[in-house]
């Protein structure tokens, strides 16, 4: 592998910040500086145009602050769930809410957030370029279409916002390479990014080694091992057993065939063959520099670990889903910021055309998904304080794009404090947790996978009997709704209807 870090090029990278003064120079960083902020702005535009993010798991992570923020004070919270406050390696927003929230509001705090992601990961981008090169190239606006990546799409906000400052971190070590006091600053940059999610901190340590590696001076060198030590200190807490889950699984079965799926998925947005043709993209301008020596090992070495670690890494690790499919996108991104190919002011837009593309067709959908969104919500206005709603939602067993709506129920435990079926509440996976223990009414109980042919009859919907409300989500009209509900709204796919002889919760005789 082609390395920008062999000897003749480390001298001509030590002497640009000697000109560092000259005009050329103030010139190409203030238009890198520019360049960044644009394109960051732009990859916010999502955010922005929807009322809410529309995101598969979002609507449960909002309620999930909701209970955080108001357990204790909102009765109706407190009566349902139970919420346990953790150190542990997956809480960037859940410390960002604690601030923002007194002054934005819960929802708009939520969206502030999502909208700060995509801008932090493009800056990030910037950072690592110029670090390296002190110019931007064509790499790292091909970098800039892995932003809106499908584990941001499904909502792994914790995890997102720790690779956009895994790469500031990376930015920075080959910034302050020759500084004594480089560990210094390390060490409390490692627990930020451990904070904001452990996947992040490994993916730092990945690129922090990768660079070192690419130094090395034969392969029997050994000072690559050492040389990140800064970074190591977040597994002491780890060791500790501070909010740990050892629960580790390849899933049930088609290990190779999900493997596959994850490579070629690495793009997954809401169009299958738009995807595909962007990875193919992607894919031939990573093999044409490779194959021209234009990949820069100081960061290729580390996309090569990722995409291994894409292949050997358990998908569940540490009480968290698609712990492998994340690193997929991660390897593609860092490939794309190896690409040191010079290219004249054409090729840079032609590859910033892929970014806004993309970008343009997420911010399409999601407004559109939002129009929807603000339709279902109006189901709130008709759910009394405090109820208990049972969420159905029907979902295809085989779809490309992300579903919005998979975890939208959980609206009800933002607006109205309910209990609710659909949110992340496991013991000893997350620190919220459901007060009621007879019965499951917690995430996965609200999914309907259903075939073309299927038909659903929500007599048989099981969280519906521990409810006060059921609030059916789904293009497929149900056959059936349970004896004696009735509907009191409707959309073109969704209503919602009261349920007759709610159980009481309080008497363990009631049919629970």
């Amino acid at each position: 592998m082609h390395a920008s870090a062999h000897p003749d090029a480390v001298e001509a990278a030590k002497a640009q910040p000697a000109d560092s003064g000259s005009d050329t120079y103030k010139r190409t960083r203030h238009e890198a500086l520019w360049m960044g902020i644009v394109l960051s702005l732009l990859a916010m535009l999502p955010a922005i145009v929807a009322w809410a993010p529309q995101m598969t798991d979002y609507p449960s992570h909002l309620a999930g602050y909701k209970v955080m923020l108001d357990h204790g004070h909102d009765p109706f919270l407190t009566r349902y769930f139970l919420f346990k406050w953790e150190w542990t390696g997956n809480l960037g927003a859940e410390l960002l809410m604690v601030p923002l929230t007194p002054i934005m509001g819960l929802e708009a705090a939520g969206r502030f957030i999502v909208a700060a992601i995509p801008f932090l990961t493009g800056m990030a981008i910037m950072a690592v370029e110029w670090s390296l090169r002190k110019r931007i190239g064509v790499g790292a606006i091909l970098a800039f279409a892995m932003i809106w990546s499908p584990s941001f799409l499904m909502g792994f906000l914790n995890y997102s916002l720790s690779v956009a400052f895994a790469l500031f971190v990376l930015a920075a070590w080959v910034r302050l390479e020759n500084w004594r006091w480089r560990w210094a600053v390390m060490i409390p940059a490692s627990f930020v990014v451990w904070l904001c999610h452990v996947s992040g901190w490994g993916v730092m340590g990945v690129l922090v080694f990768g660079y070192e590696w690419s130094k090395r001076s034969n392969w029997r060198d050994w000072r690559p091992f050492l040389k990140p030590w800064p970074l190591i200190f977040p597994i002491l807490p780890m060791l500790m057993g501070m909010g740990a889950n050892s629960k580790v699984s390849y899933g049930r079965w088609g290990v190779l065939e999900y493997k596959w799926q994850i490579l070629y998925r690495a793009m997954r947005s809401y169009d299958m063959n738009f995807d595909i043709a962007s990875l193919c993209v992607v894919v031939a301008v990573i093999v044409a520099a490779l194959a021209i020596r234009r990949f820069d090992g100081r960061v290729g070495w580390a996309a090569l670990m990722l995409l291994i670690l894409t292949l050997i890494v358990p998908r569940q690790i540490f009480g968290g889903d698609y712990a492998d499919y994340r690193l997929s996108t991660a390897a593609l991104l860092v490939a794309c910021l190896a690409i040191d190919w010079p290219v004249p002011r054409w090729g840079l837009a032609l590859a910033g055309l892929l970014f806004t593309t993309r970008i343009a067709v997420t911010t399409v959908v999601w407004y559109e998904d939002a129009q929807t969104a603000r339709q279902l919500i109006t189901a709130m206005d008709y759910v009394p304080e405090g109820s208990r709603v049972a969420t159905a939602i029907a979902i295809p067993r085989r779809q490309w794009y992300f579903g919005p709506f998979e975890h939208f129920g959980s609206y009800a435990v933002v607006r109205r404090s309910s209990m609710e079926n659909s949110n992340f509440a496991l013991p000893d996976v997350h620190m919220l947790s459901m007060r009621e223990t007879r019965y499951r009414f917690n995430d996965p109980t609200q999914r309907i996978l259903y075939s073309d042919n299927q038909r659903i009859d929500l007599r048989k919907f099981k969280p519906a009997r521990h409810a006060d409300y059921l609030w059916y989500i789904g293009t497929k009209a149900p056959v059936a709704i349970p004896d004696g509900a009735y509907i009191v709204y409707a959309t073109p796919n969704s209503f919602l209807a009261r349920l007759p002889d709610s159980v009481d919760l309080a008497n363990p005789d009631s049919g629970s």
